[in-house]
């Protein structure tokens, strides 16, 4: 089967995997988009737990006030460079989780700090498990995954903390 351009094109728009990658994913797929999206999905993923015990103590802290100043978030991200640190996909991803913070009012970054027994939702508690707010198709891990397989780097949050005017309990 061909592969167009086009198609490559596409593909690489929805996804942000690189060209090669994109191309390679459609050959596999027979030039089903639907399926490289998956093929690449699945390759992230992998690469992301290849990455996961790598050392990540570079980083950035990001901030994010909601408009009107009643709620804000910050969380710290980290990676292994500083050259990583400093792209423009790293501090996109930082900014989104601090925004996701804001909204979604996690307790805890990832079901192994959930307390054994207890009644709460991972899935909603946990920042790793929600769903992501710009694409809730997805979880916030499967966002940063995707983001390690575009900067080749293991990422970890490792802290948040939200405010909301009248609350006093904050986050991890």
């Amino acid at each position: 089967m061909k592969i167009s351009v086009e198609m490559v094109k596409e593909l690489r728009d929805q996804s942000g995997a690189g060209i090669m990658q994109c191309r390679k994913a459609l050959i596999e797929a027979k030039g089903d988009i639907v399926a490289a999206l998956q093929i690449l999905k699945q390759q992230s993923l992998i690469l992301a737990e290849k990455k996961a015990k790598r050392s990540a103590v570079q980083g950035l802290i990001e901030a994010y006030v909601h408009a009107g100043g009643r709620i804000g978030a910050m969380v710290e991200v980290n990676c292994e460079t500083d050259f990583v640190a400093r792209t423009d996909e790293f501090k996109e991803l930082a900014h989104h989780l601090a925004m996701q913070v804001a909204a979604m009012t996690p307790r805890f970054i990832s079901r192994e700090e959930v307390a054994e027994g207890s009644n709460i939702e991972p899935q909603t508690a946990c920042l790793l498990l929600q769903p992501y707010i710009k694409n809730p198709a997805k979880s916030v891990q499967e966002i940063i995954a995707e983001t390690i397989a575009k900067v080749g780097e293991n990422i970890k949050v490792s802290r948040f903390a939200r405010f909301e005017l009248g609350d006093w309990e904050l986050g991890k």
